[in-house]
């Protein structure tokens, strides 16, 4: 079956970085290039927010409050999702989930829409200490 598995979170100060990744194995096609892919993260006692996401038509797109600090990539030999993450601040801590739309529902304006992905990881935890 599809799985999605994030790896790569922990503790870090502000002012650091950390690097996400997230493994796709079990879809009937190399899931990183056929379906677009991104990041969403969950603070505690806040609802389920969006991060970056690359759309099945490439398209990168970043909400504002990690523009400049976060970068999403792809390694399709590795069917692995990457999520760079500079600068780290305190509000930055959350679980971090990946999640995959593969049927192309999903562009650069809706990119925030959780309803349109199709799968999703179990997520990893990412806290910032001030």
């Amino acid at each position: 079956q599809v799985q999605l598995v994030e790896s790569g979170g922990g503790s870090v100060q502000a002012g650091g970085s950390l690097r996400l990744s997230c493994a796709a194995s079990g879809f009937r096609e190399t899931m990183t290039s056929y379906c677009g892919m991104g990041w969403f993260r969950r603070a505690p006692g806040k609802d389920r927010e969006g991060v970056g996401v690359s759309t099945r038509a490439g398209v990168v797109v970043y909400t504002d409050f990690v523009k400049g600090r976060f970068t999403v990539s792809i390694d399709n030999a590795k069917e692995t999702l990457y999520l760079e993450m500079n600068k780290l601040k305190s509000e930055d801590t959350a679980t971090y989930y990946c999640a995959a739309d593969c049927d192309g529902s999903v562009n650069e304006f809706n990119a925030w829409e959780q309803y349109r992905y199709d799968f999703w990881g179990q997520g990893t935890q990412v806290t910032v200490s001030s």
